[in-house]
């Protein structure tokens, strides 16, 4: 048994805590994303809605409004081309180049007016500049003019850097064709700005949209949150144990809405739930009550019993050696059933709130005792102790704390074959206190692990049920630890089975009481 000071004792401690830390690390295997709340998702879907519905009525206001553009500069290039036809001179064109100076200066012709004369190999072209002079356009904007199909209809080319044109072929000569295009660039600035102008209107549309959604959303929602946050009032209450003041309600709950009614129902739910914590309250006073008075009267005579057992046992000399025997069986069993009793009057006096006692307790020193007596009750265990040369205090209840760590000890010592290694380990974890009890037996059952520390539980064969086990070992751990604020828990398998104890730590210079 490895004790305070001797040579391997802080590596010990140091292993039993890095066993511990591993056991308690749960990998997060999972990155599931964070869902959204029913909130964003109205207002996502109305902001898709709305964006959807603008830009349906934004793409067709810009192309109505540039397809009718079109047809007015369509209007006026078929009325253009129609005034330079009548001025043209009838018959073969001696002078192509005078010919469309002469279209292009017929009064009324819009500034960009770009014609050409196509006349057998001959093409002459021209424009006017935005200084009303006529000049001649680059080869594109030529070769794209004269490839313009002379079937009386508007097409839109590309005249190089002059940018788009509407044209327009008229056949004035069997051999002679004249063109003549109108520049988009007015029509396409327009639609530009227009498709801006509904793109900005529809944006701050949908910010006002969303703005106004998000409050109406809200004020929708609000009975919601209100039956949130009682749920999770009601859900940090103590519904466990003691007497539940079920006092939480939805407010403004009514029947119009949807969410009114999810609060008028969330409410009848919630007293009947205080009506039968209120019942389960009520019998589990009766029976706590039916308990702690049986076993205080049964106090009186089990001591009598013991009493006159052990009184015929000394001054039985001329009794047949079986009377002797029954005798001792009696006074046994009187031992056992009062050792019985004092474990229910205690859980009794717990489950009723009464306070224990609280002052800097040497949990190192009961540790070694209480090992030193495992020790000595069981023989053929293998004992040790682990624990850190200054051993932590914990502020409570000093025979309590005892019967904790004994309880802990006489489980693995019950429960466990002979030759089963006993570790009893005590350390520091930031401001807790951590007692482990850990055995390398056969281990616990999954299906009692779950109801390990109830009031008379029992394992089966594989933690054999030895003459002095109560079934109230466990129970009372868990009640005295709670009542200390503290936490416990086990973690078995075959081969290891380990008991965990978190209590909370004394404050600095809190020193305890040497022992008498």
């Amino acid at each position: 048994m490895t004790r305070p000071g001797e040579p391997g004792y802080a590596a010990s401690a140091r292993e039993a805590r890095a066993h511990e830390t591993d056991s308690s690390v749960v990998p997060d295997a999972t990155n599931r994303r964070r869902p959204w709340t029913l909130r964003r998702r109205l207002l996502v879907i109305v902001a898709g809605l709305l964006v959807a519905v603008s830009a349906v009525i934004g793409i067709a206001t810009v192309l109505v409004f540039h397809t009718s553009s079109v047809e007015r500069l369509d209007m006026s290039l078929r009325a253009t081309a129609s005034r330079a036809t009548e001025a043209a001179p009838p018959g073969f064109p001696s002078d192509p180049r005078a010919t469309v100076v002469e279209f292009l200066q017929v009064p009324g012709q819009p500034v960009g007016t770009l014609g050409v004369l196509v006349a057998g190999d001959t093409v002459s072209a021209a424009y006017i500049s935005e200084t009303g002079e006529l000049l001649e356009p680059g080869g594109a904007a030529i070769a794209a003019l004269a490839s313009v199909p002379p079937d009386g209809e508007p097409h839109t080319i590309a005249a190089g850097p002059l940018g788009e044109y509407r044209a327009l072929s008229v056949e004035s000569h069997p051999q002679v064709r004249t063109v003549l295009a109108l520049p988009l660039a007015d029509v396409n600035t327009q639609t530009a700005q227009l498709a801006w102008t509904v793109a900005i209107v529809a944006a701050v549309g949908l910010v006002l949209a969303l703005g106004v959604g998000w409050l109406v959303v809200s004020r929708a929602l609000a009975p919601l949150g209100r039956v949130t946050a009682t749920a999770k009032a009601v859900s940090e209450l103590p519904l466990d144990r003691g007497d539940v003041d079920l006092t939480e309600r939805v407010a403004e709950a009514d029947e119009v809405t949807e969410v009114g009614r999810l609060g008028t129902a969330f409410n009848r739910m919630l007293g009947h739930v205080a009506s039968a914590l209120t019942a389960r309250e009520h019998s589990e006073q009766k029976v706590r009550r039916f308990v702690a008075d049986a076993s205080h009267e049964l106090r009186t005579p089990l001591a009598s019993i013991r009493g006159y057992a052990e009184l015929t046992r000394m001054h039985g000399r001329d009794l047949p050696p079986d009377v002797i025997h029954a005798i001792g069986r009696i006074e046994s069993e009187s031992v056992r059933m009062t050792e019985l009793v004092e474990d229910l009057l205690l859980l009794a006096r717990l489950d009723e709130g009464r306070e224990l006692a609280s002052q800097p307790v040497d949990l190192g020193r009961i540790v070694g005792e209480a090992v030193g007596d495992a020790q000595a009750a069981g023989p053929d265990h293998d004992w040790e102790v682990r624990m850190p040369d200054a051993a932590p205090h914990v502020m409570g209840d000093e025979p309590r704390l005892r019967q904790v760590v004994s309880n802990l000890l006489a489980n693995a010592r019950i429960h466990t074959p002979e030759g089963t290694e006993v570790v009893a380990t005590l350390d520091r974890d930031g401001d807790e206190v951590v007692l482990s009890v850990e055995d390398n037996g056969p281990g616990i059952p999954q299906q009692l692990a779950e109801s390990l520390f109830e009031r008379f539980a029992r394992g089966d064969s594989s933690r054999s049920r030895l003459a002095g086990s109560t079934g109230l070992g466990l129970a009372i751990v868990r009640a005295v630890v709670e009542a200390h604020h503290g936490t416990v828990g086990v973690v078995s398998e075959p081969g290891s089975t380990r008991f965990t104890v978190r209590l909370p730590a004394a404050p600095a210079g809190a020193e305890a009481e040497p022992a008498r």
